[in-house]
């Protein structure tokens, strides 16, 4: 298959393959800008290779000269100038529309060359019923094809007996069948090779569609992968930062270690959240030549830096009890990110919604082949957020418990406060697809 493709490329990319497929594609353009042109100069070389040698001779077969080429030796009715320039133009001026209707054409010359040979003249321009058999089996409706045939036929039988006085009647049947079945086979045969090409390009067209939408539906995809870390990341850092200026501006008067100390935690914050931007927005950075440069990328957060989030978001002021149930370590790193974002949007809510000083009850824990995340806090139930309007980051976890064939609840707990559930799969089958 290797070798083979190979070759074909050698051969295709010749200079002499190259500068003809060039031509013939000017040529197909040309034609389908002004297809007269091409119907025009068939009709005019059919006149100058069959018409004008019997105009020449004046008599045409039948003219009794020696010199004549392909002389028969039986005499043929001879006709006068006027009547062959007007069987010729009969058979030739029909193959001017052969392509727009080669019915009609076909019908034309067929009539005309069963009136010629009624009258026993023979022409070397009745080679136009072939041309015109051709264009009905390349250009016409197939359905009209078994007429075409059986016309063909019973002129065949026609001319076969008409010269029945020097040629042998099957003899002469076999010459002609075989002619008129090679320009029926050649017709099909180009119809078939221009429909198969047809649907080639088709085929290529509707591929290069799909890789198109392929192409959109990964940049879609992509892009909201990015929506969502990037609403993670900021939403949450910004949070924690305006809840640690709000408190370092209060306590900059009473006690301006308190401040300084909010002024480190934002400076740390916010230089956490410099390099998480970095991480998702690197792999999107490409070089200046067009590739991608390799950033150097810190791992993706998981379990294990839950711990971490936690104790950033009680610097905000938020008391945070948190717990993990089975063995939550030996989770697929997919789904260990997918955990930690969901929490860390949760947190911020309670954070922005609920403010300093609210308790939280955090719980990951494993159930068999279910994943469950709770986040509860004793904050004001009925304050606005993802439970009144979903905002982005309500649609944000659903789409990243979605990922693993999960699901995200949130709203006033029954016993006030605020609660947010997350229930994952873990089954193989759950993964992201």
């Amino acid at each position: 298959m290797t070798t083979t493709t190979a070759a074909g490329d050698i051969i295709a990319t010749g200079p002499v393959a190259a500068r003809l497929a060039r031509a013939g594609q000017r040529l197909r353009q040309a034609d389908r800008a002004r297809p007269w042109v091409l119907d025009t100069a068939v009709t005019a070389l059919v006149f100058l290779m069959f018409c004008l040698p019997d105009l020449l001779h004046h008599g045409g077969a039948g003219d009794g000269d020696g010199d004549a080429p392909h002389r028969f030796h039986f005499a043929f009715t001879r006709l006068p100038l006027a009547a062959m320039l007007a069987l010729q133009a009969g058979l030739v001026l029909p193959l001017l529309w052969r392509r727009r209707r080669p019915m009609a054409a076909f019908v034309a010359v067929a009539v005309v060359f069963v009136v010629q040979w009624s009258l026993g003249a023979a022409l070397r321009a009745d080679v136009a019923l072939f041309i015109a058999l051709y264009s009905l089996a390349l250009h016409g409706r197939l359905r009209r094809l078994p007429w075409a045939c059986a016309v063909m036929a019973a002129g065949m039988v026609l001319v076969a007996v008409r010269i029945a006085p020097a040629v042998s009647v099957w003899d002469a049947l076999f010459f002609l069948l075989s002619t008129a079945t090679a320009a029926l086979a050649v017709g099909l045969t180009v119809r078939a090779r221009r429909a198969q090409l047809a649907g080639l390009r088709e085929r290529a067209a509707r591929l290069e569609t799909e890789r198109d939408q392929r192409i959109r539906l990964a940049t879609a995809t992509e892009r909201a992968r990015v929506a969502r870390e990037m609403h993670d990341i900021v939403g949450h850092h910004l949070a924690v930062i305006i809840t640690l200026a709000d408190a370092g501006s209060y306590a900059t008067d009473t006690a301006p270690e308190r401040g300084k100390e909010a002024l480190r935690l934002i400076g740390d914050t916010g230089r956490t959240a410099l390099g998480e931007l970095r991480r998702v927005l690197g792999v999107l950075r490409e070089a200046s030549d067009g590739t991608r440069q390799a950033p150097e990328l810190s791992p993706q957060p998981g379990l294990a830096d839950i711990g971490a989030l936690c104790d950033g978001v009680r610097t905000a002021g938020l008391e945070i009890v948190y717990r993990t149930v089975g063995e939550v370590d030996a989770l697929d790193r997919g789904v260990q990110l997918a955990v930690y974002r969901i929490v860390q949007e949760a947190l911020t809510n309670t954070l922005k919604h609920a403010g300093a000083g609210t308790r939280v009850d955090l719980a990951v824990g494993v159930r068999g082949e279910r994943l469950i995340i709770r986040v509860r806090d004793d904050g004001t139930a009925g304050r606005p957020g993802p439970g009144n309007e979903e905002g982005h980051g309500l649609v944000g976890m659903r789409e990243r418990a979605a990922l693993y064939g999960g699901t995200v609840t949130a709203g006033p707990a029954a016993d006030g406060g605020w609660a947010v559930e997350a229930a994952l799969d873990l089954a193989p089958q759950g993964g992201p697809r």
